[in-house]
Order: structure tokens, then sequence, then C-alpha cells
């Protein structure tokens, strides 16, 4: 890997105004996978479930640690991942 890949593309972060005005040809798609027509015909939408329950639950410090490295959301993210697995266990789960 050369050295200057290693380098941030800025200086400083831009503002949204700095990347708006940014041609197609400067913006470094790399690190986001293309949205194949694959891709397209397995997303589902999600819609957000009104009634939530708070509740104390125990799980492995490993769990959350990789949840909370995801940034902001991460207990949404978790829910949707169980969302998931409840959905694949019911033979009738209806699509959302």
């Amino acid at each position: 890997m050369k050295e200057e890949s290693l380098k941030p593309p800025f200086s400083r972060p831009l503002t949204a105004k700095e990347l708006a005005a940014l041609p197609d040809s400067e913006i470094d798609f790399s690190d986001i996978p293309e949205a194949t027509e694959e891709w397209f015909a397995r997303a589902r939408v999600v819609y957000p479930h009104e009634r939530k329950l708070q509740l104390t639950v125990r799980l492995d410090a490993d769990v959350v640690d990789f949840f909370k490295a995801k940034g902001k959301g991460y207990q949404t993210r978790m829910n949707e991942v169980l969302r998931t697995y409840v959905e694949a266990m019911r033979k009738d789960a209806p699509l959302r």
C-alpha cells in the first residue's frame, strides 16, 4: 500500500456546501459497496415499531462493544438484528 493512500484526502473536514460542490470524480466511493440489482432484489423496507419496552438485559460485553463501535443508534441496530431473527423463526412472518 502506498503511503499517500493512507493520508486523508483533505487537510480538514469539508462543509456540506464544499462536499456538494465536489465533482463526482473527486469523491472516494471505495468504502461503499455497489448497490447492484441483486442487492435491490434482496432489500426490504423496515418501518419503525411504535411500541417499545424499556427493560434491563444482560449481554456479553464484546457483543455490546461491537454494536457501540458502529456509532450512534447501536440499540436500534441491536433491535433490528433481533427482529430479523424473530421474523426468520416465524413460519408466517409478514413482510414489512
